[in-house]
């Protein structure tokens, strides 16, 4: 018994920063109806950032702090430079770009900081909590996951900043018509996304280490937590991304066993696409043609 409780403490911790990476996602999703296959990649780079500041002599959470402010101005002129000009582009070419940024993101993390593995601080005590059951640095990663997570939704849901962000996205002609700068809530969009991607880089590099492929596995458990929620539904996608971390390592414990973990988010990944698309929260579209 006290096993399983562990498996389920540690999953909603590891679910946490599945969640943060699912909602950055849905976030770029919802102002451009594509997956940003190389979020991953950007946090990963992020963290590095955080790594080369601490590494200089600050503190923890002002690096923290200082690494969420570059990555948000990282997130805005990739969209300013890259992705704009893409706004009206075939699907597959905006694929390829995402697929390209991805590439690009993962060798400049390798040549600006090599690719030796290299272990990240954490400013959690190194030591058992409750009961046992999780150690400080889980505990308090799903707290600052959780906090940066009601911080988001309060920006969307009670501020005019947030609002308009939200309009522009869902309807952007409409926006534009009331006076809303659509392109750069768009701008503000990935900012905010690739900010969200360091704090999630940050709080998964002393778990796994630090190199340049640090996220590759855990993009694929976001995405899956991203579709079991929906991918359009910033709280589902949220809410699936916990449920991903839970099943994770319940699956990896008690089914498939550790070396075969990740396919269960492919399992999870072609189950959605298969039998409810939309995901558990997101709406159903119909056009007629």
């Amino acid at each position: 018994m006290d096993g399983l409780i562990h498996q389920v403490m540690s999953g909603i911790a590891t679910g946490g920063i599945y969640a943060s990476v699912a909602l950055a996602l849905v976030m770029i999703y919802q102002a451009t109806h594509h997956v940003n296959f190389a979020q991953g990649e950007m946090a990963t780079f992020s963290t590095y950032i955080a790594l080369t500041m601490i590494n200089l002599g600050l503190p923890y959470w002002v690096a923290f702090v200082l690494t969420i402010i570059v990555s948000f101005a990282i997130g805005v002129a990739i969209e300013r430079l890259l992705m704009r000009p893409m706004a009206n582009a075939p699907v597959l070419s905006s694929v390829g770009v995402f697929v390209g940024l991805l590439l690009i993101v993962n060798s400049l993390s390798g040549w600006f900081f090599d690719y030796t593995i290299k272990q990240f601080p954490s400013p959690f005590p190194d030591r058992p909590m409750l009961g046992g059951f999780v150690s400080g640095h889980e505990l308090g990663s799903t707290a600052v996951t959780l906090v940066v997570l009601i911080a988001v939704y309060l920006f969307f849901r009670h501020t005019k900043l947030g609002l308009a962000m939200r309009a522009a996205a869902f309807n952007p002609t409409s926006s534009r018509l009331v006076g809303v700068r659509v392109g750069w809530m768009l701008a503000l969009g990935w900012g905010l996304a690739a900010a969200i991607g360091a704090v999630a880089g940050c709080m998964v590099a002393p778990i796994v280490f630090l190199d340049p492929n640090m996220m590759a596995g855990i993009l694929l458990y976001a995405f899956a937590g991203a579709l079991l929620g929906g991918i359009d539904n910033p709280l589902g996608a949220v809410l699936g991304g916990f449920a991903v971390g839970i099943i994770e390592n319940l699956g990896g414990a008690y089914v498939v066993g550790t070396e075969l973990k990740l396919t269960l988010a492919l399992i999870i990944i072609v189950a959605v696409l298969t039998v409810k698309p939309s995901g558990l929260m997101g709406r159903t579209l119909y056009s007629r043609v």
